[in-house]
């Protein structure tokens, strides 16, 4: 018993906590509220998998709001991307899904309720005076000239602002709390301001909104929420919404606060992500190298990495950066236990047997020497084929074991070759490599009694598909881009490298749209929706290298 409450986040100590106590009837209710004005990103799959996962854990329920409030910004399209990268990870709300804008109505009548008690009033005053009047955090704010209206004038006022009768932001509605707070939230926050903007759900019903703060925590009472569990910067908040709960009498829904997540060489504002999408320095929110759910799943992220991603990362209660290396060392491992084996030649080289007089012949190739289940494959091979050109060397080091002039190599589940001759082009380039093979070291019945120090990978040349590689690296080339003052400028160039010209093997021709592949010594890949004209594209999802866990043992 002692040992599993060593594994209990802080959160789960307070449930359990809450539980043991009977509070809320032992109930825990938990809810996942996305503003839809942008894709999701890494650090909202934690919270999904936190909140989905206290419910699935303890029994409970999980809703889905969309927190709606802001008409501006935001879209049907973001609504259902959010459900689509909610169900890939794993989670469903089954029958509870609902929108801030379903509350416009009783939020409006909370309103009115604080305006009759006295506790909230009209301002005429611009947005640009209330900002003055508030002042810093280390002096006192000064009431506003309209503060003291009366309710009544208050209550007609503000049925005018809902009627329509004044212009977009010559009126707000306030709270009437303290002015001289050193809470910058308490200092009379603004709960309505007069938008004449089409709502994607509401349509042109209202042209008065309610401000983020003034919904968030009373959509989280009207549902009966037990745990408002959110990041952080929303710590300062939470004296706010529960002045909202005492003064209007409603649930006490309680808000628990865990740290955000951030990703070294990584920015997650959804404002500076959208700067990025804008200005074109990517092809999109599902770019691969965005750090939004929709990217990582076209990257071929699974759903299985990200969740074991969030548990290793685990709910703190300070604000750190994890290293992108550990996100990649999640992915790896999963990958490697699923993904299938193909050979690929990024960067082609000829190489001919020229004593290989066969038609040609199969050889096989295990899928995944990790699930044995996978079984083995049959691949075409003849005295044409194609290497990497890298694999080879003309004047090579002592310690360089890959082919070359007289050295020797096992071609991957094949013969060992000897390379006899370099063939040029007129130019002094390498365009040919001229091999003998040893008959008797076939794999699985090799009886020659040659050891070789290398193995290399190929491509049979006349079976061979042409494929596109898309190899990925970190979008930016420092490790903290927010704290830079124009994170613009650190956009890494090499963030993209495309090889048009790969050799691969045949059966790439028609990849499984969902298959996950390791090309031999490339990294993992995934094939890209883009695939088109007869030439499959794969995105590279991570490289082969592990460099997390090596780091991780340098400091051990």
């Amino acid at each position: 018993m002692e040992d599993s409450k060593k594994t209990l986040n802080f959160i789960e100590e307070i449930i359990e906590e809450d539980i043991r106590n009977g509070k809320h009837g032992g109930r825990v209710h938990t809810r996942f509220p996305p503003e839809p004005n942008g894709y999701l990103h890494i650090g909202h799959a934690k919270s999904i998998c936190l909140n989905f996962g206290l419910a699935v854990k303890y029994k409970g329920k999980a809703n889905l709001r969309f927190d709606d409030t802001n008409p501006v910004t935001e879209d049907t399209e973001y609504v259902e991307a959010i459900k689509t990268d909610i169900r890939w990870l794993g989670f469903d709300w089954d029958d509870r899904e609902y929108f801030a804008s379903d509350y416009f109505e009783r939020l409006f009548q909370f309103a009115l309720q604080l305006i009759d008690s006295g506790k909230a009033y009209v301002d005429d005053s611009s947005s640009e005076d209330i900002a003055s009047l508030k002042k810093g955090p280390t002096e006192s704010g000064i009431e506003s000239p309209y503060r003291n209206r009366p309710p009544e004038e208050n209550r007609q006022l503000f049925l005018r602002m809902r009627a329509g009768e004044f212009p977009e932001g010559s009126r707000v509605l306030r709270a009437k709390i303290d002015m001289t707070s050193p809470n910058m939230h308490l200092r009379d926050p603004v709960l309505y301001r007069i938008l004449y903007k089409e709502h994607h759900r509401t349509g042109n019903k209202w042209c008065i909104y309610p401000m983020y703060d003034f919904a968030h925590g009373q959509c989280d009472s009207i549902e009966g929420i037990t745990h408002s569990i959110c990041t952080l910067e929303f710590e300062n908040h939470k004296p706010l919404y529960n002045w909202f709960i005492r003064e209007l009498g409603i649930f006490p829904s309680q808000q628990y606060e865990f740290a955000r997540l951030n990703l070294s060489y990584t920015v997650m504002s959804k404002r500076k992500l959208l700067k990025i999408v804008n200005e074109g320095l990517v092809e999109g929110w599902d770019d691969p190298r965005m750090p939004t759910i929709a990217a990582f799943r076209r990257k071929g992220y699974t759903p299985a990495s990200i969740r074991n991603f969030a548990s290793l990362v685990g709910v703190a209660k300070r604000d750190n950066v994890i290293d992108l290396s550990l996100l990649e060392h999640s992915v790896r491992e999963d990958l490697n236990k699923i993904a299938l084996r193909k050979m690929v030649v990024k960067d082609p080289l000829r190489l001919t047997l020229t004593d290989y007089n066969q038609e040609g012949e199969q050889v096989e190739i295990e899928n995944n020497p990790e699930d044995e289940s996978s079984g083995s494959r049959s691949v075409n091979f003849s005295r044409n084929l194609y290497i990497e050109r890298e694999d080879f060397m003309e004047n090579a080091p002592s310690n360089f074991f890959r082919l070359k002039p007289g050295g020797m190599v096992r071609l991957k589940g094949a013969y060992i070759i000897i390379c006899n001759k370099v063939v040029k082009d007129t130019q002094g380039h390498i365009v040919e490599l001229q091999c003998s093979h040893i008959p008797e070291s076939r794999s699985g019945s090799d009886h020659s009694g040659i050891k070789v120090k290398s193995t290399i990978h190929w491509v049979e040349a006349s079976t061979s598909v042409d494929v596109e590689l898309r190899l990925y690296d970190r979008l930016f080339s420092v490790e903290d881009p927010n704290s830079k003052d124009d994170f613009m400028q650190f956009i890494n160039p090499d963030s993209l490298k495309i090889e048009k010209y790969a050799k691969a093997e045949a059966s790439l021709m028609q990849p499984e749209p969902d298959q996950h592949y390791q090309f031999v010594r490339l990294g993992y890949f995934k094939s890209d929706p883009d695939s088109k004209s007869g030439v499959p594209v794969f995105n590279r999802t991570v490289t082969l290298k592990d460099g997390w866990a090596k780091s991780k043992q340098k400091t051990d």
